[in-house]
């Protein structure tokens, strides 16, 4: 079954609800990715979870 995919528009419109900046979408592990924030934001079933208590640490290189 092939993960369903998140509207170009509503990615647009999103940012870190931490840092308040801009995401980048990782199609790959179904995830937004907050650099500035150290953060990987879910996205399940097409839609983005936006908590900070349900993304996970990712390193700041």
């Amino acid at each position: 079954m092939e993960p369903r995919k998140v509207d170009p528009k509503l990615l647009e419109l999103l940012v870190c609800p931490v840092t308040k900046t801009r995401l980048e979408y990782d199609a790959g592990s179904a995830e937004l990715i907050s650099r500035a924030a150290g953060l990987a934001y879910p996205i399940r079933d097409g839609i983005p979870i936006m908590l900070a208590g349900e993304a996970r640490e990712i390193n700041r290189e």
